[in-house]
């Protein structure tokens, strides 16, 4: 492949994770309303833990 040429990123979903909080309040999951590890004052999907794990096992790229 040249440099020229963009990488073509297969990956739809944003690795990126919101900060952790100090205590609380503490955002609630989007999927099951129980409360997060992430501040209530972040702007974006959050999910507990648990939720978090599931969503993963669902996503993940079967090889």
């Amino acid at each position: 492949m040249s440099e020229d040429q963009p990488t073509t990123d297969y990956c739809l979903i944003n690795a990126a994770r919101p900060p952790k909080a100090d205590g609380p309040p503490y955002a609630e999951c989007v999927l099951c309303r129980e409360p997060t590890e992430y501040p209530e004052s972040y702007k974006g999907i959050t999910l507990c833990p648990v939720c978090e794990w599931q969503e993963a096992q669902r996503t993940a790229c079967s090889g």
